[in-house]
């Protein structure tokens, strides 16, 4: 099958300035440089247009930031499409036909919508459906899709755009992307969209040409212009990782040549504890405080756990001063809540008869030293993560 090049196709990407994981600018002299590379894997010239087919130069780089091997220069124009010359091999298919049954079975996808991004003509989308899941394929490629669809297959004509890219069908319990990444001159966006169109707690594969493998084997002819990126298993994960995703399991398979990934979509942050734990410290705080009414209280410490506590339980009006033992605190107020910060001595001079004890990992010895200048005299409760702690007299 030969590539489609359709009349709409946006001009070519101006040379890469920045690195396409991190964004950092690419600098420096590439690594490598080799002249009269073919210039795409699948655009196979015939004999009518033999002559005019002509060498392409390639700059291998990798990202002083974090480390990503990558070409330097544009996508070839068809870089949207799968075509999948590997279909053809039955002993692929066969591992194939293991690992999705593995994988169906294993995450417990049978009967639910799994998406394979970059589908092709449904080579492995068959054999996804065959291992119980609900298949579903996108696919940029108009004649691809048709194929699918002309052969029973659930597949849709896109290519995702952007992180909020919407896919027909979603949301997805689980996804596959089969050597198709590498592909791409932004991965990470293509990555931020699969996660937008998944199901909470959706599980995914991620599959890439192995450069660790490649490295190893020193396999200098592995460099082709399809391939933009060049992942080894730390820069995959840290692309995943910066894309929404959670790794479970990250191997080499096929005789080593390919890194497979399974990911797990990262579950939105739940803070609710956090709420809980400030409304139950902020109701402790009151109720001790109204123990000891005509603002008869202080509290030491001026770091940031204290201030940030005097304005979330909104104490400013109901305590007397701020103590700390900083020379540079004293004689200043706190922010948003305007307490007068003042010395240790100010306990003598003018008296309280409670102190709230607000000084992380220094709170029992203030406590101490409290109890050695003041004996019982003084009520203390300390403040300890998100509990109040009444101290005995």
């Amino acid at each position: 099958m030969s590539p489609s090049f359709p009349t709409n196709e946006v001009p070519p990407a101006p040379p890469l300035a920045s690195c396409r994981l991190c964004t950092r600018p690419l600098s420096g002299p590439p690594l490598l440089r080799y002249a009269n590379m073919p210039a795409a894997a699948q655009h196979l010239p015939d004999a009518q247009n033999l002559a005019q087919d002509r060498g392409r130069p390639l700059q291998i780089f990798a990202c002083a930031g974090c480390g990503l091997i990558q070409l330097l220069g544009p996508p070839v124009p068809y870089f949207r499409e799968v075509i999948r010359a590997a279909a053809f091999s039955d002993e692929m298919r066969e591992f194939r036909r293991v690992q999705f049954r593995t994988f169906v079975e294993r995450y417990a996808l049978a009967g639910k919508k799994v998406l394979e991004i970059g589908c092709g003509r449904g080579e492995y989308l068959t054999i996804l459906q065959e291992s119980g899941a609900n298949a579903w394929g996108l696919e940029y490629a108009a004649d691809s899709v048709a194929h699918c669809r002309a052969n029973g297959l659930q597949a849709s004509q896109g290519f995702i755009t952007s992180d909020a890219y919407p896919i027909p069908e979603a949301p997805f319990a689980g996804f596959f992307m089969l050597s198709f990444l590498e592909h791409l001159p932004d991965p990470g966006m293509v990555l931020r969209g699969i996660a937008g169109n998944l199901a909470e707690e959706a599980v995914g594969m991620v599959e890439v040409p192995n450069f660790d493998f490649i490295l190893r084997e020193s396999l200098f002819s592995e460099f082709v212009t399809d391939h933009l990126c060049y992942f080894t298993k730390a820069t995959l994960g840290m692309l995943l990782a910066l894309s929404g995703f959670e790794i479970v399991t990250c191997d080499e398979v096929w005789h080593d040549y390919i890194l497979s990934a399974v990911v797990r979509r990262r579950p939105r942050a739940d803070l609710g504890q956090l709420s809980d734990g400030k409304a139950r410290l902020t109701q402790e705080l009151r109720s001790f405080i109204r123990r000891f009414p005509g603002r008869r209280v202080a509290i030491w410490g001026a770091g940031h756990q204290a201030l940030a506590l005097l304005a979330l339980a909104e104490l400013g009006d109901q305590v007397r001063y701020v103590v700390d033992s900083a020379p540079f605190k004293q004689g200043k107020f706190t922010p948003a809540t305007h307490v007068a910060i003042v010395p240790p001595a100010t306990l003598a001079t003018d008296p309280v008869d409670a102190v709230l004890v607000m000084a992380a990992a220094y709170s029992d010895e203030v406590v101490r030293a409290l109890r050695r200048s003041y004996g019982n005299r003084l009520a203390i409760a300390v403040v300890r993560n998100d509990r109040l702690t009444v101290e005995p007299e």
